[in-house]
């Protein structure tokens, strides 16, 4: 199953973003959403699950969205959460996949037998850290994770 990852859109759906993440079967989206449209622009390509950023707190469209969520793709224990700081507190020791956003800088990282993913930020380029999205291939056994640049 290929899953997109994206995060810190900030009201701001790119086009590269939406190229990268076709064909996927579900959409992830790590908070700092923006707005409403962008969730319905991702729903065009695949499911969407999405948490709330700390900058989408006082927005009244996202009181629907949760402030994490623990979701199982084909057996990957997943807990999708916007900033890494409240990983402590929500992590379960069956927890195989972590993704995150916040920061704006894109990671992948094995820390133990758990993946840690932050696909970086799709949205408006911040100071000169990358502008990326993230795709999982994930099997029963395995997953392949990678970052994909949508600037050069």
């Amino acid at each position: 199953m290929k899953v997109g990852v994206i995060s810190d859109t900030h009201g701001l759906l790119r086009p590269e973003a939406v190229a990268a993440l076709q064909g996927c079967g579900q959409i992830l989206h790590a908070g700092d959403i923006g707005s409403p449209e962008i969730l319905a622009q991702l729903a065009r390509i695949a499911p969407v699950h999405g948490v709330r950023g700390n900058n989408d707190q006082d927005a009244a469209w996202a009181a629907q969205v949760p402030d994490h969520l623990v979701i199982d793709l084909l057996g990957w224990q997943t807990l999708v959460v916007h900033d890494i700081a409240d990983v402590p507190a929500l992590l379960e020791a069956h927890t195989r996949l972590v993704i995150t956003g916040h920061s704006h800088k894109p990671l992948i990282e094995w820390r133990g037998t758990t993946l840690y993913v932050n696909p970086g930020s799709a949205g408006r380029r911040r100071f000169k850290l990358p502008v990326t999205v993230a795709v999982l291939e994930v099997g029963v056994a395995a997953i392949e994770p990678r970052l994909i640049a949508l600037l050069e």
